[in-house]
């Protein structure tokens, strides 16, 4: 039988046989173990929210930890490949770091090579080839112009994605204020290295064009099978290029080493930080923090480089930072974007299944 004051009935030992139990109902201002019960479960509840708020702040303040780290990674990494410039060139830096991402990238993606379609391949082909043309540009940019002017030049390329077919006044904004800001920043004239401006807007090019062959890529092959397969093929296209280096006998061990640090810090790290990053933070906090990277660039051509910038330069990149800023985190939040549709990530856009194990090993493998 169920009693009102528990699963076990009163204790009657020791009263007198005219004695009673008062089981009438409690006064007003007493409380009863049922309104005690109830608040421990509310109290219970509210403890268990708060845990949650705080466990959901701590891992967002991991991804945005994450982010910093993978930014610094990356612009640090080409800071590391200018230093095998003299030795090996720009196209020597770029084929060992498809090298070095295809080793990376392929033990963990796993691609199914014999069962892929025509309607697979050439995506991948295509992503190949602007992997190639992306690095390229931007290296050779770097070696002519530096790396804050190369990087700030190669950023045009997601802003130029992020206000493509736009009507809206903020991204039109946008858009003057990126002009401006690449004006100010090259202040074209006679001693202007148009040949290393050329070569970041190609990079900048070659971004835009792996934002929108991402997608394709990643509706057709799951998981970084897409990004894996597209490195393998860059990475054999390269391949000439360092048996011509060898055979030139100019393939030094400090120059591979820098090469090879290129790879790891411009490729491997950031990209398993970036699928970290994108579990805990919203895509317009990762499109915004992205629009950080020309700074961060300019801050490692200082230090790594020694290449010092002028006021004018310095002012050009926080515009461009500023209009991609307004496009890629305003934007990002008021159109509601996804991961995949922002720059930086190459399969920002796997939820599930077999993207979910990847993202599990890298993080495990960290």
């Amino acid at each position: 039988m169920h009693f009102l004051y528990g699963n076990r009935p009163p204790d009657t030992r020791g009263m007198s046989n005219g004695s009673s139990i008062n089981l009438a109902p409690r006064g007003a201002g007493a409380a009863t173990p049922t309104d005690t019960t109830a608040s421990a479960i509310a109290q219970a509840g509210a403890a268990g929210a708060a845990a949650g708020t705080r466990t959901n702040a701590k891992a967002t303040r991991r991804g945005y930890a994450a982010m910093f780290t993978a930014a610094a990674s990356n612009q640090t990494g080409a800071a590391l490949g200018a230093h095998a410039f003299d030795a090996i060139g720009p196209a020597g830096v770029v084929a060992v770091r498809q090298i070095v991402a295809a080793v990376a990238l392929v033990p963990t993606a796993r691609p199914r090579w014999r069962s892929m379609t025509w309607a697979q391949w050439w995506p991948a082909l295509a992503l190949a080839a602007v992997f190639v043309g992306m690095n390229l540009g931007l290296y050779t940019a770097i070696s002519r112009v530096g790396l804050g002017l190369a990087v700030t030049l190669e950023f045009l390329g997601p802003l130029a994605v992020a206000l493509l077919g736009s009507r809206r006044r903020i991204d039109l904004a946008a858009a003057v204020l990126a002009s401006i800001g690449v004006y100010v920043l090259v202040l074209p004239g006679p001693s202007t290295d148009l040949v290393g401006i050329a070569c970041g807007l190609f990079a900048a090019l070659c971004w835009a064009g792996y934002i929108l062959l991402n997608k394709v890529v990643g509706a057709r092959l799951p998981g970084a099978q897409g990004p894996a397969v597209a490195s393998t093929i860059s990475s054999l296209a390269c391949l000439p290029i360092l048996v011509a280096i060898i055979a030139d006998g100019r393939m030094t061990t400090t120059a591979l080493l820098f090469a090879v640090a290129a790879g790891l810090f411009s490729s491997t790290v950031p990209y398993a930080l970036d699928l970290f990053a994108l579990r805990h933070v919203t895509p317009a906090a990762f499109g915004l923090f992205m629009s950080v990277h020309p700074v961060l660039a300019a801050f490692a051509g200082l230090v790594l480089l020694g290449q010092w910038l002028a006021v004018h330069e310095w002012i050009g990149i926080l515009i461009v930072v500023t209009a991609n800023a307004v496009a890629l985190g305003v934007g990002a939040r008021s159109a509601n974007l996804r991961p995949a549709d922002l720059p930086g990530c190459l399969t920002a856009d796997e939820p599930t299944g077999r993207g979910d194990e990847t993202m599990t090993r890298m993080e495990e493998g960290r």
